[in-house]
């Protein structure tokens, strides 16, 4: 399956693209809603990076104990109940006047029930599609993502300057209903991809077999810290520009489509594997050139070409699909999705902590985030050498149902 036309010819694939249309377009709309009314009543970078970012340590403290719920549950309900959650979270923002000591504990009931449905739509993704398809259909759903965030951050930087953060959450609330619906109607009803057992044991045990893994860990920590890192600079785009943050997030999400059109569509398997490393690179190195504290217009070009590089997730996501069992994929794609946005949240907190603390400010504080991605990105390589190739060796994790493979059973042979 090499066409668009291909790929949106498969009904539940057409579905679950408008789902994720309408998630990331609500997303970014309460985000930025939320960004502003948290720094407008702190004043604190810190707390408005928590506030836009900081959500995935929730889901990253949940997961550990309830990834493998992905797995457990029909992958029709994971994704109604998400978007129904979305939808009352963001209801309940809307309120006016409230403290954002109460917003936050709102921002958590997302990330909860996130934390046990993630991987549910990535691994039906696995599931619907034919063998080999997998990384043309999440590229895909990346170009959803990257244009939602495009029409989400451009259109509520337009709207803040004429209407209240209320209506913001309003109308990301009424994108979430949607979305719902969608789910209803457009989703099989696909059975359980695993059966019985505890979810929490499945869940800790499971974790632990694939981080302690020399074959995964590195493919794991590739995916998060240095694309967390970046996210810590974007975190900085409401303390650096104010109520112009709408189009650094808009610019950023464009580069972010771009590459995953190009990487996903035009790149063979073999080229996307060696191309990881520059990605990675391409996605820090202009984020080092606002130490000399760009202009606007200049950040926003910085923004896109750096959000080219977070194409690299697509290779990194193709390696983990091939080197694990399709039972657990659910678990998987779940716990590298809770790791990338705990890193994310993680980078947030650290980044406005910089922008406080250095004498330069949020630019400042971007170009050494962008730094301290570049150093990471160097000491991953001699670690994704052992999934550079691309023969599919026994599954990772997982012999049968509920026994998990010893850690020695994961190294390449």
């Amino acid at each position: 399956m090499r066409t668009y036309r291909q790929l949106f010819g498969v009904r539940e694939f057409r579905a679950i693209f408008a789902v994720q249309c309408l998630s990331v377009g609500s997303a970014s709309v309460g985000s930025l809603a939320l960004g502003t009314v948290t720094y407008s009543a702190t004043r604190s970078p810190v707390l408005s990076g928590l506030a836009m970012f900081g959500g995935p340590l929730i889901r990253l403290v949940a997961s550990w104990f309830l990834v493998s719920a992905s797995d457990f549950l029909r992958p029709r309900i994971a994704l109604t109940a998400l978007a129904a959650v979305s939808c009352a979270a963001d209801l309940l923002q809307s309120v006016p006047g409230m403290a954002w000591g109460l917003r936050f504990l709102i921002l958590a009931l997302p990330w909860v029930v996130m934390s046990a449905t993630g991987g549910a739509t990535l691994a039906l993704v696995a599931d619907i599609l034919p063998d080999g398809s997998y990384v043309f259909g999440r590229a895909t759903l990346n170009i959803a993502v990257g244009g939602m965030q495009i029409v989400g951050y451009g259109l509520s930087g337009v709207l803040l300057l004429h209407l209240s953060t209320a209506t913001l959450f309003r109308c990301a609330a009424a994108a979430a209903a949607t979305g719902t619906v969608i789910v209803l109607r457009g989703v099989g009803d696909h059975p359980r991809r695993a059966a019985g057992g505890s979810v929490i044991r499945q869940a800790r045990a499971t974790n632990r077999a694939l981080l302690a893994s020399p074959l995964l860990r590195p493919v794991f920590l590739a995916g998060w810290i240095p694309n967390g890192l970046i996210v810590g600079c974007e975190a900085l785009f409401v303390p650096l520009a104010g109520r112009a943050a709408g189009y650094l997030f808009a610019t950023t999400a464009a580069g972010m489509l771009t590459g995953d059109i190009l990487v996903g569509r035009f790149v063979s398997g073999r080229l996307r594997r060696a191309l990881v490393e520059p990605l990675r690179f391409l996605l820090a190195a202009p984020y080092v050139l606002f130490l000399l504290h760009p202009s606007l217009a200049v950040a926003a070009a910085l923004g896109f070409l750096a959000s080219i590089g977070y194409a690299a997730s697509l290779p990194l996501q193709e390696r983990l699909v091939d080197h694990t069992g399709a039972s657990i994929r659910g678990q998987v794609l779940g716990l590298n999705s809770s790791g990338l946005t705990a890193m994310q949240g993680v980078a947030a907190v650290l980044a406005g902590l910089l922008a406080v603390r250095l004498a330069g400010g949020p630019a400042v504080a971007i170009g050494v985030l962008g730094c301290l991605s570049l150093v990471v990105t160097l000491a991953l390589i001699p670690g994704l050498r052992r999934t550079r190739t691309a023969a599919r060796p026994e599954p990772a994790v997982l012999a049968a149902g509920r026994e998990i493979v010893p850690a020695a059973k994961l190294s390449p042979r």
